[in-house]
């Protein structure tokens, strides 16, 4: 499989969006519709480098519109509500760039959605630029009714807090155990103002087109469902189900912007958030888990959410 690709609307997008700002940079260059994650990469670094505002990625989300991702954000646009936009886009992410992944999960009484990217250049502008923007969408797409409850970053502030909450609107807190929008979950209700069911199932079947092409969903998502069915399982025993190695697994994921480890993480994160939901016990999810004592799952699960199992439940 070919070396990960960003949609070339989005990196054009980046340019055309700079330019409003006042920030210039080198017009891309004429190609074919993806370009390779290392190429975007690089326009990151243009763009941290030739602007002087520390917060240049939230700059950047609060212009960019839905159409700038491509049919992945026509296909947010059209849903019916927020929660089906959510499930659609964490699905479709890939088709707007490999080098991240999106997806969601409760943390308590909200909702978090989630971003990880998975590269380290620029690493913390594009982290608020993704959340930025998908509240900032959010808000659009709702006709303005989307509130956030906090938006919550991995790393230290890059200005004045009060800068990212005249930016954003709403709470924001640094030092997370993960890169996040919470809100709660009444918001998954919202109806969208654009909402189209005949034009979100046409646009859904190009996506899957696209997506195919990518060939994100024959991979990684089967490795997803594999150990969504197999909680137990290492890394070895689904490669077993697959009939390759453990090493050619990490590789396949790896070039699709993927690694065992986050995927597994994920699965097991919202099935122990299900099973908590459920009243199940916490000795019983370790158990199902395939962790060793519930004090191995309890440290996993505080570095997933952030609380431990019981704060979680309460």
């Amino acid at each position: 499989m070919s070396e990960p690709t960003v949609t070339r609307r989005f990196s054009q997008a980046l340019v055309e969006t700079a330019a409003r700002l006042g920030i210039n940079l080198p017009a891309m260059a004429p190609g074919e519709e993806r370009v390779r994650l290392d190429v975007h990469d690089a326009l990151w670094v243009k763009l941290c480098a030739a602007g002087d505002d520390p917060l240049i990625g939230l700059q950047l989300a609060l212009h960019l519109q839905v159409g700038h991702l491509d049919v992945a954000g026509l296909l947010l646009m059209s849903s019916e509500t927020l929660g089906e936009a959510l499930e659609l886009y964490t699905e479709y992410h890939p088709i707007v760039s490999q080098g991240g992944e999106v997806w969601f999960h409760d943390v308590g009484d909200q909702v978090a959605l989630c971003y990880a990217g998975h590269y380290e250049v620029c690493r913390e502008p594009r982290a608020e630029m993704s959340l930025g923007c998908a509240m900032h969408l959010a808000r659009w797409c709702s006709g303005g009714r989307f509130e956030a409850a906090a938006v919550e970053f991995r790393h230290a502030p890059l200005d004045r807090e009060a800068r990212y909450t005249d930016l954003l609107g709403c709470p924001v807190h640094f030092g997370a155990p993960e890169d996040r929008l919470l809100f709660h979950r009444d918001m998954l209700e919202l109806p969208l103002i654009q909402a189209n069911p005949a034009l979100r199932d046409q646009l859904r079947e190009l996506a899957d087109q696209s997506l195919g092409r990518l060939g994100q969903r024959s991979f990684s998502v089967t490795v997803s469902e594999l150990v969504h069915q197999h909680p137990q399982a290492g890394k070895d025993d689904i490669a077993a189900l697959l009939a390759i190695s453990g090493r050619h697994l990490s590789r396949k994921l790896a070039e699709e912007g993927f690694s065992f480890k986050h995927l597994r993480d994920r699965e097991l994160q919202q099935l122990a958030c299900r099973a908590l939901e459920r009243g199940d016990k916490i000795a019983g999810i370790s158990a199902e888990l395939g962790f060793s004592d519930e004090s191995a799952f309890s440290r996993s699960f505080r570095r997933w959410t952030g609380m431990s199992p019981s704060q979680d439940r309460a």
